[in-house]
C-alpha cells in the first residue's frame, strides 16, 4: 500500500514535538530541583555574608567605641584619684580640722613662723565637698622672706589648702620686717552628705 509523503511528514514532526516536550520537561525538572535550590542557597549565602559583614561593622565599631570609653574612665578614675589625695584624711570635718592643725603646725616649724593659737571653724558643706577652717594668730615676725615662704608652702602643698583670710599689723611703717597677725586657712575633704549617702546604700 502506497503512503503518502503528507503521513510521513505528519509522523515526523509528531515525534519531534514529542522529544520537544520530553525536553522541556527534562528542563523543568533540572531547574525545579537543581538550579532553583542552587540559585536559592546562593542568595542565601550573599545574605548572609552581607549580614556577617553588617555584624562585623558593628562590632568593630563597638571595640573602637569601647576603647574610647575605657580610655575615658581611666581618665576619670585617674583624676577622681588625683583629687583623692588632695583631700584631706578623716570621716568627720572635726578630725580633718585636726589633721589641717597638724599640717599647718609642721609648716611653720620648718619656715620659722611662731604660732600663738588655733581655732576651729565650721565646717561648710561644698557639693560633694567639706571645708575645714582653722584660724590661726602668729607671733611677731621679723623676716618677710620666711613669711612668705610659709605662704607659698600652704598654698602649693600637696593637700588642696588655701588662705580665705589675713589680717597683718605692722609695729612700725618704717621697718615693715616686724609685724604679727592672723590668717585663716581652709582645706577640702569628702563630704559628709557622700558618706551617709555610702552607708545608706
Amino acid at each position: 500500500m502506497k503512503k503518502w509523503p503528507f503521513f510521513k511528514k505528519w509522523r515526523f514532526s509528531q515525534k519531534k514535538f514529542l522529544w520537544l516536550i520530553i525536553g522541556a520537561a527534562i528542563c523543568i525538572l533540572i531547574y525545579t530541583f537543581w538550579a532553583l535550590p542552587f540559585i536559592e542557597a546562593s542568595k542565601k549565602t550573599q545574605e548572609e555574608i552581607i549580614l556577617k559583614k553588617r555584624v562585623m561593622l558593628k562590632y568593630k565599631d563597638y571595640l573602637q567605641n569601647r576603647k574610647a570609653v575605657e580610655e575615658e574612665l581611666d581618665s576619670t578614675l585617674k583624676q577622681c584619684e588625683d583629687v583623692q589625695k588632695r583631700l584631706l584624711p578623716g570621716e568627720t570635718a572635726q578630725v580633718g580640722a585636726a589633721n589641717l592643725q597638724e599640717i599647718i603646725k609642721g609648716l611653720s616649724e620648718k619656715d620659722g613662723i611662731g604660732i600663738r593659737s588655733f581655732v576651729i571653724r565650721e565646717p561648710k558643706e561644698i557639693d560633694l565637698y567639706s571645708k575645714v577652717s582653722i584660724q590661726i594668730e602668729f607671733n611677731p615676725v621679723n623676716s618677710l622672706l620666711s613669711f612668705g615662704q610659709f605662704i607659698y608652702d600652704i598654698e602649693h602643698h600637696e593637700k588642696e589648702l588655701m588662705i580665705s583670710e589675713m589680717d597683718i599689723l605692722v609695729f612700725n611703717l618704717r621697718m615693715p620686717n616686724s609685724f604679727q597677725g592672723s590668717m585663716a586657712i581652709s582645706g577640702l575633704m569628702k563630704g559628709t552628705k557622700t558618706k551617709e549617702k555610702r552607708r545608706e546604700g
